[in-house]
Formats: C-alpha cells, sequence, structure tokens
C-alpha cells in the first residue's frame, strides 16, 4: 500500500468520528504542512500511519481545548510534533500569543508528552535531515504495543533499517550493516515474525527465505 491509498484512509478514519469543533478542526487545521510531514519524513522512516492522530484535542492549563498537529501514542508513550513556519509561528506573533505558545508547550510537557518542534522550511529543503533527528529520537519507542513481548535493542534497529530500505531486508544486509553473525541475525529475524512484525519471503522455489518483509496493518481500527 503506498502513501496516498494509507494517507486518505487514515484521514477519513479520523474525520469519520469526529464531531462538532474536533470535526472542524481536522477539517480546517491538518495542512500542507502535516501532510508534507507525513509523506517527506514519517512514511519514509515508518512505513505506517499507525498509531498517529491528527488535530488531537488536549486540554490546556485554562481548560480550554488546544489542538496539536500530530500526536503519536505507540502505548504509553506520547509524542506531540508541531509543523512550525516562521511566520506565522514566529514572524507574525505577537507577543502575548508567543507567551502563550509556549505555556503551551510547557503544560503538555507537564502532561506526559515530548514535544517536538518540526521546521516547515525543513520540509521543503532538506527532509532528510528531520528523517536523520527523528529517527534517533524515535529509535528507543519502537517496539509496538501490539507486540507479545517488547522488542529488543538488535529487533528494534533491524525494524528501523528494514523500515528505511522500504519495508524488506535480507539477512545479508544486516549481518553487514549491524555487524553481527548470520545465526544471531536469522534468530532475531524469527524472532520478530513470530511477534508479527515481520514477514518471511520464500524464494520461488519455496524451499528457503531470503529475505523479509515488515507487517503494516492497515485494516485494524485499533492501529489508530
Amino acid at each position: 500500500m503506498g502513501f496516498q491509498e494509507e494517507y486518505s484512509g487514515w484521514l477519513e478514519y479520523h474525520t469519520k468520528r469526529r464531531k462538532g469543533e474536533r470535526k472542524d478542526r481536522l477539517e480546517r487545521g491538518h495542512g500542507h504542512g502535516e501532510r508534507m510531514f507525513l509523506e517527506q519524513v514519517w512514511w519514509p522512516m515508518m512505513g505506517s500511519l499507525r498509531d498517529l492522530h491528527p488535530e488531537y484535542e488536549v486540554a490546556d492549563w485554562r481548560g480550554r481545548p488546544y489542538f496539536v498537529d500530530l500526536v503519536w501514542k505507540p502505548g504509553q508513550v506520547k509524542f506531540a510534533f508541531e509543523v512550525k513556519g516562521y511566520g506565522p509561528h514566529v514572524q507574525n506573533m505577537d507577543r502575548r500569543r508567543y507567551r502563550q505558545e509556549l505555556n503551551r508547550e510547557t503544560f503538555l510537557q507537564i502532561a506526559g508528552f515530548r514535544v517536538v518542534a518540526i521546521p516547515y522550511d525543513d520540509l521543503e529543503d532538506s527532509p532528510q535531515l528531520t528523517i536523520s533527528l527523528m529517527r534517533s529520537l524515535l529509535a528507543p519507542f519502537l517496539s509496538g504495543k501490539h507486540t507479545v513481548e517488547p522488542f529488543t535493542r538488535l529487533e528494534r534497529e533491524i525494524i528501523r533499517l528494514a523500515v528505511s530500505r522500504d519495508g524488506v531486508i535480507r539477512p545479508v544486509d544486516l549481518v553487514k550493516e549491524l555487524g553481527v553473525n548470520l545465526r544471531t541475525v536469522r534468530n532475531a529475524l524469527q524472532a520478530l515474525s513470530a511477534k508479527g512484525r515481520l514477514r518471511p519471503v520464500p524464494t520461488n522455489s519455496g524451499r528457503r527465505v531470503c529475505r523479509y518483509e515488515v507487517i503494516h496493518s492497515f485494516s485494524d481500527d485499533q492501529l489508530w
């Protein structure tokens, strides 16, 4: 499944489950910058929109609704992503709004969110820089809530590499990239297959497995 197909289904899913101001905010607030982040950074990095929530509502310290551009909640972890352009977030902002913006970010951190600001200009000019920074930031949190048991560090690295290579990885690639022996790699790949995160792909003869594919479950409503 490509980005456009999954993105359309993901957005439709969230739109259908909202009413009133929450639905209106999604239709008005989720725009070009957020989509560009998903297409240029998140999709190449993760290969899925799993656990992402657009225009996520949080009550601020005054009890007023505040909408975060994107929230990622893989289990107990909560990341708040804000795509920020220079004009609306800096150049055109007065002192009062600037203070409110800073206070909201502090409140989100108090509420347990890890707040990440995404420069809009980087999405246009250097998305690979954003991808690199995001990979380093999110690497410890790639263990999904739908697995039977937490991923090991090696398993998380295998997932990261597989996603970065269009969702497909070969044992020989992992031996070269990670510097571990083939037996260790095969054991980790088999463990990830048992946890439902990878799918072994046999050769045409069906006698050997030469590569593994990342499993993305789009149909499960609980993913979002």
